[in-house]
Order: C-alpha cells, then sequence, then structure tokens
C-alpha cells in the first residue's frame, strides 16, 4: 500500500509541474519575448487580419502568386502531408495533375516549372515559395493586372528573405506578403 501511495504523489506531482506549471511558464516566456510569434504571426492590413505569415493559404485567379499545393487543401485544422512515396503511382499522379492546372492557368510557363509549384510542402502549409517558383508565375501576373514583369521581379526580390542565420534553409518568398505587396502596387 506504501508503494501504491508513493507513486499516486509522485505521479500528481509530475501532473501538476509537466501538465500545468511547465506549460503555464513557457506560454508566459514566449508571450513576453516573442509576442509576435506566440500570438501566429498574424498578418494585419488596415487594421484587420488577413492571415499569418506562417501558414499557406490558397490564392485563386491568374492575378495572384500561388502557394505550393497543399494536401490540406488550406485548411488549417487539417495539417497533413501527403506520406506519399515520390515513386508510388498516386503521388506521380497527383504530381502530374498539379503540373497540369499549373500549365492550365499559365500556358507559357514553359517546360521547366519550379518543383515546388507541383509538389506539396511536408506540413501541407509551407507559406513559402523559391524565388525561382516566384518568378516563373511572373508573365501570368503580368498578363492578368498590366503591372510590367520587371516591377514584379523587383517586388520579388525585394521580399525575397535570405537563408536563416544566413546558413540554414534556401532563399524564400512568402506568398501572402508577396500578395499583399502586389495588391499595393494595382
Amino acid at each position: 500500500m506504501r508503494s501504491f501511495l508513493v507513486a499516486l504523489r509522485a505521479s500528481l506531482l509530475l501532473i501538476i509541474l509537466c501538465g500545468f506549471l511547465y506549460p503555464l511558464a513557457t506560454t508566459a516566456v514566449a508571450q513576453v519575448l516573442f509576442h509576435k510569434q506566440a500570438e501566429g504571426s498574424l498578418v494585419t492590413q488596415n487594421g484587420k487580419v488577413v492571415g499569418s505569415k506562417l501558414l499557406a493559404q490558397g490564392f485563386k485567379g491568374p492575378q495572384w502568386f500561388h502557394p505550393r499545393a497543399s494536401a490540406a487543401k488550406y485548411d488549417p485544422t487539417a495539417s497533413s502531408a501527403t506520406n506519399a512515396d515520390v515513386a508510388s503511382t498516386d503521388y506521380i499522379k497527383t504530381v502530374k495533375n498539379n503540373v497540369n492546372q499549373v500549365k492550365k492557368e499559365d500556358p507559357n510557363i514553359g517546360k521547366a516549372i519550379p518543383a515546388d509549384l507541383v509538389t506539396t510542402s511536408g506540413s501541407g502549409f509551407d507559406p513559402d515559395v523559391t524565388p525561382e517558383a516566384a518568378k516563373a508565375q511572373v508573365p501570368r501576373i503580368a498578363k492578368a493586372t498590366g503591372i510590367s514583369q520587371n516591377q514584379l521581379i523587383t517586388l520579388i526580390h525585394q521580399h525575397t528573405e535570405g537563408r536563416s542565420l544566413g546558413v540554414f534553409g534556401e532563399p524564400r518568398v512568402n506568398v501572402l506578403e508577396l500578395n499583399l505587396a502586389l495588391q499595393k502596387l494595382k
């Protein structure tokens, strides 16, 4: 019986420490030191939340930069990757469908479509594309908006983020922020 009471007290202590105190402490520290990130890195325009810098959202129409394909259809409550083997017939079929969709939206895109326009990210919500993927969309957007290709390429360069700490990751462009800047150009 004594062992049972010791185990019960230890369990209750660990539940309080790990289940309540530690999460409260880390949340408090995050709110103080990294408030914007702790709140979801929300992007506002004219005082209204228009999205998050951390989650991709779908943009329809030829006048917008498009993000990576989403296995979850950009539904943040259904975060998922495809988990498909790149050699599987389902994965190959999905990528081919995505290639056909990109070509349908932009018949002049050419044969060298950047991979991040036709493949999903690990989370299904990658908010960024490579600068090359953004540039591949320029002719379509220029045609739809009347904005010159040079202006659009300059916009991409202005919104390209380099490697984190100079060494981690690849250069990237946040599609939401790029589209908000594009909206201001219109």
